[in-house]
């Protein structure tokens, strides 16, 4: 919206500002930071006002990790509110709009959707059930068809959004998929990364910490990949308008630091899915149109360790006869019922995903 100001530049020359990508994107995270900031302790309250505090699993359910949470039983949840208010304000003020923007922002406003109504449903019921994870899988399907309906409903996007890009290799490896791929391939991507980060927000800090290096490597991938001559030169596919997408990824960084202001240890709320469930999603279908999804596996190492951690616990546990490899899972709760301090699993993990980030964004060079 801010960006017609620019052409005023006649009468207020420094007006010209509003028309770079760049200055749109510093100030579309330092915008989000600021709204998160304010609104954060008004909307905590609330929280705590209408008593929509986190269910705890108890002791039966987690064995020693209950004792170990105890101290969060009264803790507000849907705090990725805050998260989705800052980010879609962010967005429609400095984004120029098209169709990019345009499905990130349906498919993570459908994913707060069902997330907010998981997490009502655990508070008003008393519960750690939630929304059946059918229904949760029904909705994921019905954004995954609507995103690459109007992905390819548009004959400037179409063509882009059908080829298939991986890591370390100059050209497309598809170069134009089956509509009936496309739609599984994004369908798994988008699914994969919203359960994988809804799978590591289980201690103070952990998810949205590690979602802000990932926000950050994928800001820079789409300012390269709409960018022309930058794109030419890291030998990866220009995508014209998806420049776009660095401001979205900005105002969710910005969103995130201002998140992590109340969640860092002893956290004041709790993101719940209606955070974790949308920032996975957003994250997997800006991956998928900025040609990276496979590189997600990379920069989202993090949440991939924790997914797998999860899928190799109840393997083993249905084929070994009841044996586990892990203490529990996610892996972060292993570390903590091995001693670690809920700090130190956080910090470490905040390391490993600046890392992957690292490594992740290297892959636009070595081609």
């Amino acid at each position: 919206m801010l960006s017609y100001l620019a052409d005023y530049e006649n009468i207020y020359g420094p007006l010209r500002l509003f028309r770079y990508l760049t200055f749109r994107g510093v100030m579309a995270a330092a915008t989000a930071l600021l709204i998160g900031l304010v609104i954060g302790p008004l909307l905590i309250a609330k929280l705590r006002e209408f008593k929509l505090a986190q269910i705890i699993r108890n002791e039966k359910e987690v064995g020693k990790l209950a004792a170990l949470h105890s101290g969060k039983k009264n803790t507000p949840t849907m705090g990725g509110l805050m998260i989705y208010i800052s980010i879609v304000v962010s967005v429609l003020l400095w984004a120029i709009p098209n169709t990019y923007v345009l499905v990130s922002l349906v498919v993570y406003t459908g994913l707060t959707i069902i997330g907010f109504m998981d997490d009502y449903l655990k508070v008003s019921k008393k519960n750690t059930k939630g929304l059946s994870g059918r229904y949760k899988l029904f909705g994921q399907i019905v954004l995954t068809i609507v995103a690459l309906t109007m992905l390819l409903s548009d004959s400037a996007t179409r063509a882009q959004m059908l080829q298939l890009w991986v890591p370390f290799i100059k050209d497309p490896v598809i170069q134009l998929m089956p509509v009936w791929f496309a739609g599984i391939f994004l369908f798994f991507v988008l699914g994969g990364s919203s359960n994988a980060i809804n799978l590591t927000d289980g201690v103070d800090g952990l998810a949205i910490g590690c979602t802000i290096s990932v926000a950050l490597v994928y800001g820079i991938m789409a300012y390269v990949t709409g960018h022309i001559k930058i794109a030419e030169y890291l030998f990866i596919g220009y995508i014209p308008g998806c420049g776009e997408l660095a401001v979205v990824c900005t105002a969710m960084l910005g969103a995130s630091m201002a998140f992590l202001w109340f969640n860092a240890h002893p956290a004041e709320v709790f993101m719940g899915d209606t955070g974790s469930l949308a920032l996975g999603g957003l994250i997997g279908v800006l991956a998928f149109m900025v040609h990276q999804p496979i590189t997600l596996v990379i920069v989202g190492g993090i949440f991939v360790m924790e997914a797998m951690s999860v899928i190799i616990q109840v393997t083993s546990f249905k084929l070994r006869g009841g044996k586990r490899v892990f203490l529990m899972s996610p892996i972060h709760h292993h570390f903590e019922l091995k001693g670690w301090p809920e700090t130190k699993v956080v910090i470490r993990f905040w390391l490993l995903s600046l890392f992957f980030a690292i490594a992740g964004l290297s892959t636009l060079k070595l081609r």
